[in-house]
């Protein structure tokens, strides 16, 4: 029997919800003015005071999955109670709040508070919301006494809104009916949207979490289930589930779902795992990977970390709306259904390595992020670079014969290498003090702190050894659990462990380490072997672009150097300590010497010209002998230190000429993300055409490879990165129009297009076949791809739709795909930054998408969220491309006219913008004609 429930709080906000929008409420209780803007007062400043520290959290929340019939609003309501002690004596009680509508207490004030033990709290003088820094403020009338704790309970409304931040909503639709999730994104500043906390990573506690909901839903958050129970609200009868108390843990992992989903269970030792999704992708079999996958990768960094998984389940659920590509929250961690949903049917390998590896990301938080937590989002790298190196690990264990580990050179260090050689990049570790606001915080989630965090762990534990780094990480993971560090904590635990098994360093963990973490950017070692100086020095992509950022270490590196000698690799690893020192061993005479095997240092590598020369006789003659990810390492390094004016254009181009011969994923992904970057500064003048036959007649030999190894395209390969390359081979020799490649996958397409219930094409080859055959198309290719795209319903085939759609060549299709992205129903508002860079990347789209960014800038900004990092490659994207006078003009006019609005959390990729296109204008100027020289040398015979 159902039983009659007192929360009437949960309905007391619909009447006035009725008539305005939740963000736009005037507050029910009257709201005192600061008058004058004092910036010393505590609440005009963004950090919170240390004098309170919160120990749990009681929470009760209603999402309402219908809209109010009056108001249109979708909306949750809520009930709070936070325990706290008094540290230091203060009248004072400052706590996060934001977008929040508190129903009046007593005397009108927005919270209650009383004292535990029966002591009489402080009477409450004034509340009032301070909008700018996210605060509730509440005024008292006496002081709160040290080491006494105390309650402040509220009740609140919020709006339900499809921001894709803090309490949201997400939306789908299955089977004709339209579905509403309840879900949450607190990272990393919106767990304030949610209930009033003290939102800051340092300030952890324990949270009692309960949710209502509709008796045919399921809730989650991130403790076990622990009760159900039928209440009646108004007639309305509901569910009240609680949930087990948390660990202690910071407020941005906290995570609250309600939905209609299916899901997958299994047990992995005594915990838990369970892949939660639509209904459909659960019965289609689109979560077995993900829960397969998810047990050993648990396993694995129990073992590597040797502590014990700290809770007794794991879920994993894949959401429709969701911006991040996943988010750690503890015991309840969401992605994009793109991440986390495999199907067998459609999703393609390159889709199935994303899946184990962002899992492997995800759960390696855990422990490193969770259980030990940054103290401030200035260290981002201590979590995100951390779980980027390790997630490598774990999907290495879980699919060992893909040699996924690898990988981390072309996706993490040559990445980032492009972004930390500009004069605007920035240390991992910055001045705590100068990130403050939320935008700022968002900003740290970036290439640097993910990719170079990885980068520069990655060569710690490589001179370290795996298994001298893993007992510095568990001591460090041990002494800090529940806690929270800073860098230098992790350096301590390191040394600890360097002393214990006597590993021989030039300096202390620390020393060696300051430099990579505490300055921008990296160095460029060069290698003369003609004396055998050795020498670094600031590596910049623009040479004559001032660095204004004084650096304490003067932009130098303890650098650990592994090198061979004509294929024999050195034992010993050598260590540059200082600005030039001279080894004997690398005055090579008529032999090569080639530094950084395997790219486990963080720098880029030069040589003398007869070094150089040495080395791409080696190419010519067996290219096998040099490491394989040298071999990409050797193209990538080269490009950019001819952008760097350190080596001729034309040597750099030598390193592709060997690659008739080559095979292997790693060097041909490096020699065609390098080759972009002149299709994208030159392909709209002469040397396009020249570019194409030329990068044509390399990549042939490498079509007809795997026209032979898959016996005429009827298999697939075995080896993992020979799946990756079959698509390079396939998706280049397309684009620079091998007439038998665009003969094959029209074929296939047009074979599609005859029977749409089924494709004929392999998943591992859709994306290039589906982009080839709408470059090639018109416009029945291109809406027969829009069909497909809207009727999809596994999101990583839908993926590889959305991206062909923006590879037509017809300017008025490009134009009314990139005005879909203005209207969620057509295209959701995660993925509509994507569809624009994509857009732009297409040279008939640059423009376009250009044009389309500058008209509705302000609506973009505004509608999308000012927190989304999505806006940092939005304007990176859109700019790629920038590289004459006039492109530079527009972008300058462009900041010009929004410098009031602001950029948000893409202000640094329009610094970055502005200084890549200056050195663009400067390169084109310098190489163009080089350029045009060569690649008509290159195909003349």
């Amino acid at each position: 029997m159902a039983k009659r429930c007192k929360v009437t709080w949960l309905c007391g906000l619909c009447v006035v919800l009725a008539l305005v929008s939740v963000a736009t409420i005037v507050t029910l209780w009257t709201i005192a003015l600061t008058g004058g803007g004092d910036v010393t007062a505590p609440w005009d400043r963004y950090r919170l005071p240390t004098d309170l520290v919160p120990e749990f959290y009681n929470i009760t929340l209603w999402p309402r999955l219908k809209p109010n019939p009056n108001s249109g609003l979708y909306i949750f309501t809520g009930r709070s109670t936070v325990q706290f002690e008094c540290l230091e004596s203060t009248d004072l009680i400052l706590i996060h709040s934001n977008k929040l509508n508190y129903t009046g207490m007593e005397d009108g004030h927005a919270v209650r508070l009383t004292a535990e033990g029966g002591e009489s709290a402080p009477s409450i003088k004034k509340t009032w919301q301070q909008s700018q820094t996210q605060y509730l403020v509440i005024q008292l009338r006496s002081r709160l006494t040290r080491g006494q704790k105390y309650q402040l309970q509220a009740e609140f409304t919020g709006e339900l809104a499809d921001d894709l931040a803090g309490f949201y909503r997400s939306e789908y639709e299955e089977d004709g009916v339209r579905k509403i999730i309840a879900t949450s994104q607190m990272h990393p500043t919106h767990a304030r949207k949610t209930f009033p906390c003290f939102d800051e990573p340092a300030m952890k506690a324990v949270f009692h979490i309960t949710l209502i909901h509709p008796p045919e839903t399921v809730a989650l958050s991130n403790g076990m289930e622990v009760d159900h129970e039928t209440v009646t609200i108004d007639g309305e009868s509901l569910v009240q589930t609680k949930f087990e108390a948390t660990e202690k843990m910071s407020t941005y992992l906290l995570a609250i779902i309600v939905s209609d989903y299916a899901h997958l269970n299994t047990t992995q030792g005594n915990t838990q795992i369970r892949i939660w999704a639509r209904r459909k992708a659960i019965d289609q079999g689109q979560g077995d990977y993900a829960l397969n996958v998810t047990g050993p990768v648990l396993d694995f960094f129990q073992s590597y970390y040797n502590i014990s998984y700290p809770l007794k389940k794991s879920d994993q659920i894949a959401l429709p709306d969701f911006y991040f590509g996943a988010m750690e929250n503890w015991g309840l961690v969401t992605y994009r259904e793109t991440n986390l949903l495999y199907d067998p049917e459609t999703s393609s390998n390159s889709n199935k390595e994303t899946t184990a590896t962002i899992i492997a990301h995800e759960l390696a938080h855990m422990w490193f992020g969770n259980l030990v937590t940054l103290r401030w989002w200035n260290e981002v790298w201590l979590n995100e670079g951390f779980a980027s190196y390790v997630s490598y690990l774990g999907a290495d264990h879980a699919e060992p014969e893909w040699h996924v580990k690898d990988l981390i050179v072309l996706d993490d260090v040559h990445k980032v290498f492009a972004v930390d050689a500009l004069a605007s990049s920035h240390p991992l570790t910055s001045k705590e003090e100068s990130i403050t606001l939320p935008e700022q915080i968002m900003e740290q989630f970036d290439t640097i702190s993910y990719s170079k965090g990885a980068a520069v762990l990655r060569m710690l534990s490589d001179f370290l050894s795996e298994s001298v780094f893993k007992q510095g990480l568990s001591s460090y993971l041990r002494h800090f659990s529940y806690g929270n560090t800073v860098g230098s904590d992790l350096w301590g635990h390191l040394q600890m462990a360097v002393k214990d098994n006597n590993v021989p360093l030039p300096h202390q963990v620390a020393a060696i380490m300051n430099p990579w973490v505490l300055q921008m950017g990296f160095p460029v070692v060069t290698i003369d072997t003609s004396t055998g100086k050795v020498s670094q020095n600031h590596f910049r992509l623009d040479p004559d672009k001032n660095v204004t950022v004084k650096s304490p270490y003067k932009y130098e590196w303890v650098i650990p150097v592994r090198w061979m000698k004509d294929g024999d690799v050195r034992e010993n690893l050598w260590w540059l300590t200082k600005k030039e020192d001279l080894n004997v061993d690398m005055r090579t005479g008529p032999s090569w010497v080639l530094a950084n095997i395997n790219v486990t240092g963080y720098y880029r590598v030069n040589y003398d010209l007869g070094n150089w020369e040495r080395l791409f006789s080696q190419l010519s003659a067996d290219h096998q002998v040099i490491p394989l990810i040298n071999r990409a390492q050797l193209v990538d390094d080269a490009f950019n230190l001819a952008r760097a004016q350190l080596v001729p254009t034309s040597l750099a181009l030598r390193t592709t000429s060997y690659l008739s011969q080559e095979t292997e994923y790693m060097p041909w992904q490096s020699a065609l993300n390098n080759l972009h970057y002149f299709e994208l500064m030159l392909d709209r003048t002469e040397v396009y055409q020249p570019m194409q036959n030329y990068i044509r007649k390399q990549v042939n030999p490498l079509f007809l490879h795997f026209r032979n190894l898959t016996s005429n395209w009827t298999k697939v390969p075995e080896k993992h990165t020979d799946q990756l390359n079959h698509v390079n081979a396939l998706r280049t020799s397309c684009r620079t129009g091998l007439r038998e490649c665009q003969e094959l996958t029209g074929m296939w397409f047009k074979e599609w297009m005859g029977s749409p219930e089924r494709n004929p094409i392999h998943p591992n080859l859709r994306s290039a076949v589906y982009c080839s055959a709408v470059a090639a198309g018109g416009e029945a290719e291109w809406n027969f791809t829009w069909s497909q795209f809207r009727e999809a319903s596994v999101a990583s085939e839908a993926s590889k739709l959305m991206s062909a759609l923006a590879c037509s060549n017809d300017t008025q299709l490009l134009d009314r795909y990139l005005r879909s992205t203005l209207n969620p129903a057509m295209i959701r508002k995660q993925d509509a930054t994507s569809v624009i860079t994509a857009v732009a990347g297409n040279r008939e789209g640059h423009g376009l998408a250009w044009d389309f960014v500058r008209e509705h800038w302000e609506y973009m900004f505004t509608e999308y969220g000012v927190g989304s990092f999505s806006f940092a490659s939005l304007i990176s994207g859109v700019t790629a491309r920038f590289s004459t006078p006039a492109d530079l003009q527009q972008l300058q006019d462009f900041v010009k006219e929004h410098e009031d609005l602001g950029f948000g959390s893409a202000a640094l990729a329009v610094n970055q913008s502005l200084e890549r296109t200056e050195a663009n204008i400067k390169w084109v100027e310098q190489n163009k004609q080089v350029v045009l020289h060569w690649f008509t040398s290159q195909t003349e015979n």
